[in-house]
């Protein structure tokens, strides 16, 4: 690849072009974003240029849609009129299912792989950029793209595979539920008077995904209900498990199975399979 797009300059589209960089990617980066974020992205060196949509996927290789969900679906539309034959585009999207059948609909010159880092910060925008981000962190493409794969590997991610609709599946689980919990928590906490007074790590812990503006998650709700209305069902017929476990001797095995979970989801990511 000599050329890259990436549309939506901000945390994640800025620190995959930083992490390109750092990787020994030696081509041009082109950014597409408001005049703002891209007069920000060039003072900080991480675009060499920056130009409209249709004349920076006319000259790339890969297409990077960095951009809120729904601006994705609406931006693949015209974007195969833009394109070269052959040219490959990905997106960082959270959910993958409808980003994924729009672009079966709409690329035909180009090949089309829905990606999804699972990385982030609680800040957005260009200027909290960070090419350490991806690293050690799950990627996920939902197909097999060699070179975008060899990239995903350089910039320090964990390749991870999957079909969109599976991909939706289980993230309404690792990600969209605890969003959901955590924000029901708040406000269980802010309707209690007196209980913020009293709270401590744990509380604050349990509630930091609580501090995410609705903006970014509204697009992941309308767009993943059906998967993360299941996650919910089964999380509610857990909490009414405990809910009768409660007196239990039973609740000691229930707290040592969680336990091996929560310990196998901290193991260093180079000793899972």
């Amino acid at each position: 690849m000599n050329t890259i797009a990436i549309a939506g300059v901000g945390l994640i589209g800025g620190s995959f072009a930083l992490a390109l960089r750092t990787a020994g990617f030696e081509g041009r980066i082109v950014g597409v974003s408001s005049p703002a974020t891209v007069s920000k992205a060039l003072s900080l060196r991480v675009i060499d240029e920056a130009l409209p949509l249709a004349e920076a996927a006319a000259q790339a290789d890969l297409v990077y849609l960095a951009q809120p969900i729904q601006i994705i679906l609406e931006t693949l539309g015209p974007l195969d009129g833009y394109i070269r034959p052959g040219t490959v585009i990905t997106d960082a999207g959270s959910t993958k299912t409808m980003i994924c059948e729009r672009a079966a609909d709409a690329i035909q010159k180009g090949r089309f792989v829905g990606g999804h880092p699972m990385a982030g910060k609680e800040s957005r925008g260009v200027e909290v950029a960070d090419a350490n981000l991806f690293r050690g962190r799950p990627y996920v493409l939902t197909a097999r793209e060699p070179e975008l794969e060899k990239w995903v590997e350089a910039i320090g991610a964990r390749l991870v595979i999957l079909d969109p609709v599976e991909h939706d599946r289980l993230v309404a689980l690792v990600s969209h539920l605890p969003q959901l919990l955590s924000t029901a928590l708040a406000g269980c906490i802010g309707e209690q008077p007196g209980a913020a007074r009293v709270a401590g790590p744990a509380a604050s812990d349990l509630t930091r995904l609580a501090l995410s503006p609705y903006d970014i998650w509204r697009d992941i709700f309308a767009t993943n209900a059906v998967s993360i209305d299941a996650a919910l069902g089964t999380f509610i017929a857990k909490l009414e498990a405990l809910r009768v476990q409660l007196r239990s001797p039973e609740m000691e095995r229930v707290f040592e199975k969680a336990a091996t979970s929560a310990r196998e989801l901290r193991k260093n990511p180079e000793q899972q399979n």
